[in-house]
């Protein structure tokens, strides 16, 4: 497991940006297996490999650069490593940010998934609120340590890292019709 770690690290310090959108990518599609598997149940034999691709192509060309040049221009707004730069990035992050990003994501993925601009309309009303007190209890916390312990360069991977629990979670939201 440390040579992995060894791997990525050396791999993100020649090919950030694209290590950052296939880690991205990579997780989104994990969060989408495991929400089949584990939290509908579908088994493998009825495991839908469209939708597993639909939300990686999310991951790789939504999520990943998103959230990647997020970090980058928070880092500008919000200078430095102090505790009181992490709770005021964490704030930024989720009053500003979240709630457009989670507003996206579900539109996104809506489209994706065929439905109508009416449609989408109704899902995001139906599910979007939901979804964003979901976001206010699992990601302050994360984000504050984030912030505060990790580089710039590895926030995005550790945030895909707990966000295979979230992405599960919100591609089973993205997904319920």
């Amino acid at each position: 497991m440390a040579g992995l770690w060894r791997s990525y690290q050396v791999l993100m310090t020649k090919y950030p940006w694209s290590v950052q959108i296939v880690t991205a990518g990579s997780l989104v599609g994990v969060g989408d297996v495991i929400s089949q598997q584990l939290i509908e149940r579908r088994g493998l034999a009825h495991h839908n490999v469209r939708r597993t691709a639909r939300m990686m192509s999310i991951g790789f060309f939504f999520v990943g650069p998103v959230i990647g040049s997020w970090y980058r221009v928070l880092d500008r707004l919000v200078v430095g490593a102090s505790k009181s730069a992490a709770m005021k990035k964490m704030l930024v992050d989720q009053l500003c940010f979240a709630p457009c990003f989670l507003g996206a994501f579900l539109s996104i993925s809506g489209a994706l998934n065929g439905l109508t601009v009416e449609e989408n309309v109704v899902k995001l009303k139906r599910d979007y609120t939901d979804a964003l007190i979901s976001n206010y209890y699992l990601w302050p916390p994360v984000q504050i340590a984030n912030f505060y312990f990790v580089p710039l360069q590895h926030r995005l991977a550790v945030v895909q890292i707990v966000a295979v629990a979230w992405n599960s979670y919100l591609t089973w939201k993205a997904n319920k019709m």
